[in-house]
Parts: structure tokens; sequence; C-alpha cells
């Protein structure tokens, strides 16, 4: 058993509301620039629909994830070594620009230049990439909120699937929506897929990033993500992909997406797992046994042969604590309510999701019954207008057993809780119904309703040992430079011929102490500041310059002039 660290993510999918708060803060922290305009690391789904890019989920076409080959062994969906050599220049499995969306903007100069006219000017929408008039047909988020509507239920690669089971008139059908980010897979087939070896694995935290030096532009990790989470630059000619924000894992802060979510429905921590029972796990026969087979690979922390296990392999104990508090090991592995995204890809996803309970809650409170009673919500799993199969086809490769049981857990803790809540004697029959004690449904409760930001972000910061390599790391990895990663700065070839410049970014831990200050400002350094709002602009204010201590006891000396900083300022003749 080799012990090795994962940084994880868990989503409650009840809490989504669709405010894509997240894709937009992430957007701002990392791709806000020339050449990814078209790009989300973090998007937000709305399901049923075609998702982003368009059809992503369709493996026929785009040959993503892996699959067995006839001796049972693992290997790209899209090809080995060979197969990728004879086709290295021209990879025919990629999604288009329309796929993803034209990037457009505004024609704003129109409106502030024109001259006075009759009639108002109008800001036609321009491409980013070649700069003309085009007409605005698709975007990242352009079926918000049409979920069922014929003409995008028909694109829904899941429901092709299932689709004798489900009625497409919108007003018969619910919707969620669904959050999603680069999974950091335990197995992933994007960094198996890159020629130049240039996506890589971190060993201390399981963080899959791309090294833009080595990364050539082949554009084949496009190709082998199957959830089309890597992304070409076409300005660098460089892959870009979601870092789960590193810079700030490494000081125990929250990815961006997770700190700004309105619905608090994002959970981080770390996870051990075996990793060499990965490639194992990944290769079992039917896939709807690939769901338990992640979950096996994943080791309680707190088993003492585990915990011995971590510590020989060079797992930290302050890592090892963490992982024991981590809400990612509870969801997943203790209350067992959180699922992988389409496990059937075999990349062993860790961005796990607990599928959502509202629908069934508004579909019972429609029939004027009471939506909490528990026979009425169990009775409802089973009768949902878009049925429980197409959550399995998400989370569990088809398999319903699974998802039913999480949906009846989930079910049972709002019976449960309500009782409680109301005053009433708790019924100990509600959570043994599932399989459950009175004290776990309730911590389980806690977890998904009240739990503060500590107990959802448990995130061991980076050691001082590591601090050497990862400020390499993250040179290389910044995505800060002028043009984004890979520019290079300027030299006699171009733009990007040059060596790299040094530019200033943020502290993060000065942002960590920020973040988790009780005031605004720290206070403990309140007397060093000095305060220009009340200067008058005559004399030196107190604290502009260093102090010298003062010889025999004397007043401390301004060292600009040796006069006093503490004195009266007097007006110049």
């Amino acid at each position: 058993m080799k012990v090795m660290a994962q940084m994880a993510m868990v989503m409650n999918l009840d809490k989504c509301i669709g405010c894509h708060t997240c894709s937009v803060t992430c957007k701002q922290a990392w791709t806000n620039r020339t050449g990814v305009e078209y790009v989300w690391f973090n998007n937000v789904e709305t399901r049923p629909g075609q998702g982003y890019p368009r059809r992503y989920e369709d493996q026929e076409t785009w040959q993503g994830g892996w699959k067995l080959n006839k001796r049972g062994r693992l290997t790209l969906k899209a090809g080995g070594r060979f197969k990728k050599l004879i086709t290295i220049f021209s990879n025919p499995k990629l999604p288009s620009l329309d796929d993803y969306y034209q990037p457009w903007t505004y024609d704003y100069e129109t409106l502030t230049n024109a001259p006075l006219q009759e009639h108002t000017p109008v800001a036609r929408p321009k491409s980013l990439t070649t700069g003309e008039d085009m007409k605005i047909t698709w975007s990242a988020n352009w079926d918000d909120n049409l979920a069922g509507a014929p003409e995008l239920a028909r694109q829904d690669v899941v429901l092709d699937e299932i689709s004798d089971k489900v009625k497409f008139e919108f007003e018969q059908t619910f919707m969620f929506y669904l959050p999603r980010i680069c999974e950091h897979c335990l197995n992933p087939s994007c960094a198996a897929s890159c020629p130049s070896g240039a996506i890589y694995k971190r060993a201390e935290d399981g963080i899959v990033l791309v090294d833009q030096d080595r990364c050539r532009g082949w554009r084949m990790c496009v190709t082998g993500c199957p959830y089309k989470k890597v992304y070409f630059n076409h300005r660098t000619g460089k892959a870009e992909k979601c870092t789960f924000c590193f810079p700030r894992i490494e000081v125990g802060l929250p990815t961006v997406c997770a700190e700004t979510c309105v619905g608090r429905l994002r959970y981080i921590g770390l996870a051990l797992y075996d990793a060499d029972r990965v490639s194992e796990a990944a290769s079992v026969p039917d896939d709807k046994d690939l769901y338990e087979a992640q979950r096996g690979i994943l080791l309680d922390p707190n088993d003492p042969e585990v915990v011995a296990a971590a510590e020989r392999d060079g797992i930290p104990r302050d890592w090892i604590e963490a992982a024991q508090r981590s809400p990612i090991h509870s969801l997943i592995n203790v209350y067992k309510v959180a699922l992988p995204l389409h496990p059937e890809y075999r990349t062993m996803p860790m961005v796990w999701y607990i599928p959502p309970l509202s629908p069934v809650v508004d579909a019972v409170q429609g029939t004027g019954h009471d939506a909490e009673d528990r026979g009425n919500l169990f009775a409802a799993i089973d009768t949902l207008r878009i049925p429980v199969e197409y959550l399995a086809e998400l989370f569990t490769a088809g398999d319903p057993e699974p998802v039913d049981l999480v949906l009846r857990k989930l079910a049972a803790m709002r019976s449960y809780m309500r009782d409680i809540n109301l005053g009433r004697e708790p019924d100990a029959a509600i959570p043994a119904s599932v399989g459950m004690g009175e004290e776990e449904m309730y911590e389980m409760y806690r977890l998904l309703a009240l739990a503060k930001y500590d107990e959802r972000y448990v995130i061991p910061p980076a050691h001082a040992e590591q601090a050497h390599g990862l400020e390499e790391l993250a040179t290389e990895c910044s995505l800060d430079y002028e043009g984004g990663p890979g520019m290079g700065g300027s030299g006699p070839f171009g733009e990007a011929s040059g060596g790299p410049d040094p530019v200033a970014v943020e502290n993060f831990h000065m942002l960590q102490a920020r973040q988790t200050s009780d005031s605004v400002t720290d206070p403990a350094d309140k007397a060093n500041r000095v305060n220009l709002l009340n200067w008058d602009g005559k004399g030196r204010p107190k604290g502009l310059f260093p102090e010298q201590p003062a010889g025999d006891g004397g007043p401390p000396r301004d060292l600009m002039d040796g006069t006093d900083p503490n004195a009266e300022s007097e007006p110049k003749p």
C-alpha cells in the first residue's frame, strides 16, 4: 500500500441556485486574458441540457477517457502512442470553436464617438477572434434555465440513454444546476494523452497542472479529457486548465470558486488513497462497479494502519490530521452521499456531487401533501418526473441503486430534523430505515446545513521544506504574466521569445491573514502606520520615516534630519 494525498471537492447540488458567481470570479482570476476569451475553468450547466462545450459527454465522437481492451487492460479511447504519432499534426477529435462559442464584445466606440444623428447608434457584437461583425447564437450559458425544452433536451447525451422514460414538455420536467471544474483525477487521461509530458499530477496534493514550458500545443490533452476541461490558448499555443487555485491551497485558503460561492455548496478537503490500487480500480470490467471500486481505494484516515503507512510514505502529521477532519472523507465514505461524475470514463474523478433532492420536495408540495413526511418523500423518489435513472447516468454509470439510497438518506434527514426543529420527539426509525444511527444523521445534517467556514474547508498549508520546489512550480505555472502563461516577454524573435519578466503578485500569506482576521485591518501594527488623511501638508507626519533610538534617554530622532518627529511643526517664513 502506497498512501498519497489528494485535494478533493464535493458539491451539494441541492444548494446550487445557478447564480454563476463561481464562474465569474474564476474567470476574473484565471482566464480574463487574450487567447482564452472562450475559456471557463468553472462553468454552471443547466440539466437536462447540452453542456459546455456542446455534447461534451458524447465520447463516441470525442474519444475521451479510458476503455478496456480485449485483454481487460486500460487503454485510451483516442488511441495509443502509434495513433497519436501519425495524427500528431492533425488531430481530428477536437471540439470546434463553435462547440464552445465564438467570444464577442460590443462596438462601444460607435456609441461614444458617433456624431449627433436622428437615430440612436447601435453597438453591434464583434468577434474577439476575427474582429468582424457577428450574430450571437451560442455561449457557455446560452441555455440557462431551459432544461427540458424540446430543442435542447434532444441534444442531451445522457437523455439518449433513457429517453423513453422522459417527457420533453417543459412543464413536465424539473431542472437542476451542475457546476463543473477540472476533476483532478487519480487516473487522468489528459496526462496520459500528452506527447510532451507537459501535464502532470503533483505528488504532494494530487492537483493536475500544465507545465507551460514543456507544452507544445499538440492538443491531444483536449481530446483525452472526457470532461473537456483542458483548453487551448490560441494566442500562446499552449494548453491551459483549472489549477485548483494551487497558490491559495498552499497557504490553506479554498479555491476562488468555493470562496465566493453564494450557496456555500462546495466542500474542500484532503483525501488519502492507495496509489497502488488506482489502476486496478479503474480496470473493473463492469462500469457499474466503478463507483464502489473508487470508494474502495479512498482510505480511512482514522485507521492506525493507514496513519502508519502515511507517515512512512512522507505525508506530514498535520496533513493526516487534516484528512481525519476532512468533509470529503465524511461525505464520500462515512455518510456515503457524494457520487463521482461519470465514473464510466475510468479517470477516477475527485470532484464529487451530492445529487439534488429539492425537485422531489417541490413535486410533493405541488400535490398539497406534507413535503417533509417520510412516507411522502420516499414515494416521490420512486416517481420523479425526471427519473432517478437520469441522475444514475450522470453519477453511477447507470446504476440507480446508489443514487436511490442517497436520495432516501437526504429525505430521511429532512424528515428526522423536522421533528427536532418542531420540538417533537425524534423518531429513531427514520435514520434506521436508511441504515444510519440518530447521532450519525444529526452530524450529517450539521455538515450539510450548518457547517462553518473551517468545517467546509479543511486545507492544510504547504510545509516550509516544500517551499523551494513550490516556488519554482508556481513560476512555471503562473498565469499572472502579461498576456497569460507561455508569453515569455519580448525577445529578438517576437514577444514569446524572451525570458520571463518578473511580476508583482499578491502575497497569499498576507491574503490568508487578512481573510482570517477578526477585523478588517490588523490592529497589532496600528502604531506603525502613517495616517495621511489628517496631514495638513506641513512638516513630516509621524511614522513617515523610520526612527532611530535616542541617545542618553533623549527623544527619538528622525533619520532624515535629526529632528524630533513628535514635535509640532513650525510654519516656515
